[in-house]
């Protein structure tokens, strides 16, 4: 049976991905149809997103007591779960053709694998699904006949300076990073950034993790990595800049020395579109550039000394196969440490780092394998974090 709409589920649907999908869904209601609404542990959104849009599935995955027994939307239209495994068995559905995933975190994996699995589109901003997993998901993707499309503004500026170009033409990938609040700061001021200060960013809101990501530049670190998976390139042929306008999001240098670039504001429903009608453009009353304005767009490079997350990253490739994932828990659990106040921002780092030096990977990379090595990296960061022994 043919349907006409597009029918979505969107993991993370109240959070700023998630919010803003929602609000593209809504301008778009002729054309997309939303099947299944997740959230972590804000019921109250999730319940007004359900009925708003009569969502079949509601997810909570937050284990909290007082959620135990939340009917979640219209109770005569929507099923409620309080389970943080069911969306593995939820992306499988018949009924969903699109699965939008902005969760946060390695926890994000398990639904990728398991939508592509059952040959869905995955429209993707859970970077981990990739960072931590992306041989596993590489490997899937040659037997699924579902696709994987991104919708981080940089890897979506990628797909499009790369469509109609053959990859044995590409000699760079060159990936923009805006620098953060502290791009300007010195070594000697990072010492005595604080939680606030870090959650400030200048150009893009977004949560909690992913600001401080940005604040140490390890969520360009994430990207590289990603990407390396995503267009299946040697990591080295993938250089960071530091781009402070955020208008240029990727570009994409060829073998005959040119150089395609996706420009635009920074906004996070440009990309989002793109995934979900992907090979299509839509309509999007957004903000566009004035070119008469711009006087100037700066670059620069990145200076490692300051942000060393960023080769942390680049560096947990080239170590083995378990090394992005490594990485990945280090900086999660590093990430909420300095959140909560137990760490110094500048102790992100060491953290990740001695993880890297001292947990070791020699399994065959599976599912299970990975599962295993995150959470012996959780334990041992959790351990370093509380006793200061980075």
């Amino acid at each position: 049976m043919k349907h006409n709409k597009i029918r979505i589920a969107i993991l993370g649907s109240t959070g700023s991905i998630g919010q803003q999908a929602l609000e593209i869904i809504q301008k778009h209601n002729k054309l997309f149809e939303v099947v299944l609404l997740s959230g972590h542990s804000n019921w109250q959104l999730l319940d007004e997103q359900a009925k708003t849009f009569n969502a079949k599935h509601a997810v909570l995955t937050g284990f909290e007591n007082n959620n135990a027994r939340k009917q979640i939307g219209d109770p005569a239209k929507t099923r409620t779960y309080i389970d943080p495994y069911i969306l593995n068995e939820l992306v499988n559905l018949p009924e969903i053709d699109i699965v939008l995933n902005s969760l946060v975190g390695f926890a994000g994996f398990f639904p990728t694998y398991h939508a592509l699995k059952a040959h869905k589109k995955v429209a993707l901003a859970n970077k981990e699904s990739l960072v931590v997993g992306g041989a596993i998901i590489s490997e899937l993707l040659t037997e699924s006949k579902g696709s994987l499309i991104p919708i981080d503004s940089e890897h979506s500026a990628m797909l499009q300076s790369l469509i109609g170009e053959k990859k044995e033409d590409i000699e760079e990938i060159i990936i923009t990073a805006s620098g953060g609040p502290f791009r300007s700061l010195s070594l000697e001021q990072m010492h005595d950034v604080s939680v606030e200060q870090a959650l400030q960013h200048p150009n893009w809101s977004m949560g909690s993790k992913i600001t401080i990501d940005s604040a140490t530049m390890m969520n360009k670190g994430l990207e590289i990595i990603e990407a390396h998976w995503l267009f299946d390139l040697p990591i080295e042929k993938i250089t960071p800049v530091v781009h402070p306008e955020s208008i240029v999001h990727s570009m994409v240098t060829y073998c005959d020395g040119s150089t395609k670039a996706q420009l635009g504001p920074p906004d996070m429903k440009v990309p989002i579109l793109y995934a979900l009608s992907y090979p299509r453009r839509l309509p999007l009353n957004s903000s566009r550039m004035d070119w008469s304005q711009i006087n100037k767009l700066h670059f620069e490079p990145v200076d490692y000394s300051r942000f060393p997350c960023i080769e942390l990253a680049i560096d947990s490739v080239k170590m083995h196969k378990g090394g992005p994932a490594i990485l990945n828990a280090a900086n999660e659990i590093a990430v909420t440490h300095f959140l909560e106040g137990k760490i110094k921002y500048i102790d992100i780092a060491k953290v990740i780092e001695r993880c890297l030096n001292q947990i070791q990977f020699n399994s065959i990379l599976s599912y299970d394998s990975l599962v295993e090595l995150d959470q012996q990296t959780r334990d041992y960061a959790r351990t370093i974090c509380q006793h200061g022994t980075y």
